[in-house]
Parts: structure tokens; sequence; C-alpha cells
């Protein structure tokens, strides 16, 4: 008999439903189900989790620490499955037991990232749930760079894999959305690429400036075509200005990713658009970039999702800090952002809640100074963590 079909009975704890807090509560599953959830004492005896919280698992729609496990240093390179797996395991001892791997659909000649080496990751992650060797389950976020010149058919090489969720359409050309000012984009490459000089950069800026000017629209229009005829959800990205919302809105996006003005925020949440942003953001108290806070959306009433991106430990701790910063966000609001806001966002509607008929997807937590602590994680009523 597996760990998802003994039967788990969780006690004593503040269970964390979408839209109440059981302070007293317990939660029973059976073949990686929760099939019944109480007040007070359980039937039978279960696990005592002293009081502390239960949530369910986190889910994660947009991350790309996997390229920090597969490139820990620049040029060098790590055997893949091997990556997936460390990357997989600190997933999930931060609580996230759904996420989608954000592989970049790009590559730029003479940048020292990893670019051409999507196929090869996404084969590892396949190899790797195929041998049951992952704790967290896996689906693929496809991250299309618009104007590069061979984006629509890399794309294509992708897009028809079964494990493809989300298909997000950035255009990182200097001077517009998140490198608005050019001078931040300057101080990111140096600090990617191994201290590159001015002149350098001024090449690099502008041949990407060229590729906008003939690419961009043209794939564009073709990346949405495709999405689109297989029912794929569509993520906008650094939405900054009206403009930019009215196109996502017009071309059906379902996820704008860290826009970087109230504005745009506002118009997009409007327009039934779900506002993802960052939970390093709110962490830290400030978009590194310069942009927008996730705490001002939030303040605004804009924020829909929280996304780890590059800190996978942020997840929890923004999803936790939330009510304190906006004091209308109830506790079930706040997780709602990490959990059922981004697990219903791309379809996956078994999961995301502690609610009946729902994958066993759970946390216990204890907060200790402060500090969100897991104490255990369960994937589908199976322990991974």
């Amino acid at each position: 008999m597996t760990d998802a079909a003994k039967p788990l009975i969780l006690s004593n704890a503040r269970v964390v439903l979408a839209d109440a807090v059981i302070e007293a509560g317990w939660v029973a599953c059976a073949d990686g189900l929760i099939v019944e959830i109480g007040e007070g004492t359980p039937p039978e005896a279960g696990e005592d989790l002293g009081g502390n919280l239960l949530l369910p698992g986190l889910v994660e729609l947009h991350t790309d620490h996997l390229e920090a496990h597969y490139m820990p240093r620049p040029g060098v390179y790590w055997d893949p499955l091997a990556a997936v797996i460390s990357y997989d395991a600190q997933l999930a001892t931060c609580g996230i037991t759904t996420v989608l791997d954000s592989l970049r659909i790009w590559r730029e000649e003479g940048l020292n990232e990893i670019g051409s080496e999507t196929e090869l990751l996404a084969d590892a992650i396949a190899r790797g749930r195929a041998a049951a060797m992952l704790r967290a389950e896996h689906f693929l976020h496809l991250r299309c760079e618009v104007p590069m010149p061979h984006v629509v058919a890399e794309a294509s090489e992708m897009i028809d894999r079964s494990d493809v969720r989300l298909i997000s359409l950035m255009d990182h050309t200097p001077g517009q959305r998140q490198f608005r000012d050019e001078a931040k984009l300057r101080t990111y490459y140096r600090g990617k690429s191994g201290g590159r000089s001015d002149a350098e950069l001024d090449t690099m800026f502008d041949k990407r400036r060229a590729y906008a000017a003939l690419h961009a629209a043209p794939n564009y229009h073709r990346l949405v075509e495709m999405a689109q005829a297989r029912k794929l959800p569509l993520a906008s990205h650094d939405d900054t200005t009206l403009d930019h919302v009215r196109q996502s809105i017009a071309d059906g996006v379902a996820l704008a990713e860290f826009p970087t003005t109230v504005e745009a925020a506002e118009a997009l949440h409007q327009g039934a658009v779900k506002v993802l942003m960052g939970a390093p953001n709110l962490v830290r108290g400030g978009s590194h970039s310069g942009n927008v806070s996730t705490a001002a959306l939030a303040q605004a009433g804009v924020l829909d999702i929280l996304s780890s991106d590059y800190v996978p430990a942020s997840l929890l701790m923004a999803a936790l800090l939330l009510p304190d910063v906006v004091s209308t966000i109830s506790l079930p609001a706040a997780v709602a952002t990490v959990s059922k806001a981004p697990a219903e966002a791309v379809g996956l509607f078994d999961r995301g809640a502690i609610a009946l008929g729902k994958r066993a997807d759970l946390l216990f937590v204890q907060v200790t100074e402060s500090m969100p602590v897991i104490r255990a994680v369960w994937s589908a009523g199976r322990r991974v963590a």
C-alpha cells in the first residue's frame, strides 16, 4: 500500500480553509484526497499538530529557479536530472507542491546564460516524473521572449508537450516595460554577464532594438494564435501602459505577470485579468527593478496571485506577511494568493484549497519569531518533506 492510500488524519491544527479558519480543527485524507474536515477531536487519533497552521500546498506559476541548479556558476553545467531533483527538493521543503517550471524559449548569442537547453531540462523533468523521483507535481511554463528571431520556431518544438500549462509573452527590449530605465538594464546585465563594458552593452542593446523592430509584432501575434489554438492560458509580462493592458485584454490574456505600474494593474484587474506579483518584492519591501511594489498593489485591492520568482522560500513568507501589510486581507484570502488563485488560473481545479474532494496537498507550518517554519509537507496524501 502506498503512503497516499493510507488514511491520514491531522488533528489539533489551525486549519486554513478558502474562506475561514478552524481554530482547533482536523483533516482526514484517503487515497490522496481530503475526505473529512472537522472541528474539535477527530473520530480517530491522528497526528497532533500542536495548534499550529495547516495550509493547502502552495502553487507556483513562475519560477526559473531550476536554472540556478542546472548552471550553479557561469559556464558550469550540472547533470540536468540531478539539477531537477535538487530543485524539486528545495521547492517541496519550501511548501510548493505544484509548480510550473518556467523555461525560457529564447537564446542570445554571446550571453553566458541558459537558452538552448530548454528541451533538455523539460526532458529531465519528464524523466524524474516518470521514475517517481519528484516530490512536487511539475508542469511547464514557456517563457517566450517575443522579439527574438527564432522564438516561434522554438516554441513550436515545445508547445504540444502534454505538461505545458502556461505561455508568457515577454519583451525585455531596452527602454520599455520592466526596463524603461535603461540604466537598470545595464546594471542587471553587468551582474548577470560578468562585467560587460558599456560598449558591449551598447552593441547588445542596439541588436535588441533591431530585433524588436523586425520581429516583435509578427512573433507576438503568431504566439497568441498558437496558444489560443491549443486553449493554453496566456500570460502577459511587465504591462506598463494602458496600451499594453488593452493589448492583453484583446488577446484573452488570463494572467498578468509583474505589471510595473499601479495604473496598469488597476486596468488589468478591471478587465478580469489576474494580477501576479513577486513574493520577494513584498518580503523585501519593494521591487529590485524600481517598479511598483507588491504591497502597493495589495493596498489598492488589485493583487490576485503571488509568485516566488527567484526565491522559493519567499512564497509562504509573503502569504503570511500579507495580512500585516494590508489589514483588510484575511489569512484565508492571503493564503489563497499562493494556492487556490494560482491553481485556478491555469485550470487546476482539483487542488489549491483544504476542501472535500481536493488533492491532499498540505503543509504543517509553525511560526516562530514571526518566521514560518515548515514541519511537514504532503503531496496527494504522501509525505514528501
